[in-house]
């Protein structure tokens, strides 16, 4: 797959918030979910689960961000980019149709992983399709 800069910038940045979100759940779960008005504190099998999903999501954007400058990881890391943040986006909202809507923070976290998932998704699918007319001529 071609580097270009759609793909370099889509990497970047879904990597910048994986890991940040992932230092934020699995470091320092209690400060960054009481930013979303959730209380955690004293909940030690819950601050578990948060910081185990917190490891996965820094190691997957450090891999999308590392896509972004090392060509032959880009495929793989714009691939995750579109399972990640659309299998997190597309799960928030299973959770909205069965449990009701979260707080405002929460919606808005919602919107934008979908978002990002699928602009991924369409860098990747440009891309693809480029590639692939490429090695038609």
């Amino acid at each position: 797959m071609k580097q270009s800069i759609y793909l370099k910038a889509i990497l970047i940045f879904a990597g910048v918030i994986g890991i940040s979100v992932g230092i934020g759940q699995m470091f320092f779960p209690i400060v960054f979910e009481a930013s979303a008005g959730i209380n955690v504190e004293g909940e030690v099998s819950l601050l578990s689960e948060i910081r185990a999903a917190g490891g996965t999501l820094l190691i997957a954007g450090i891999i999308m961000f590392w896509g972004a400058f090392r060509h032959s990881l880009s495929s793989s890391a714009l691939f995750l980019a579109i399972l990640f943040y659309l299998s997190y986006g597309l799960s928030r909202v299973y959770g909205i149709i069965v449990d009701g809507i979260p707080n405002q923070s929460l919606v808005i976290v919602t919107i934008s992983e979908i978002t990002i998932g699928l602009v991924a998704y369409i860098v990747y699918y440009r891309l693809r399709k480029k590639t692939s007319s490429d090695l038609k001529m």
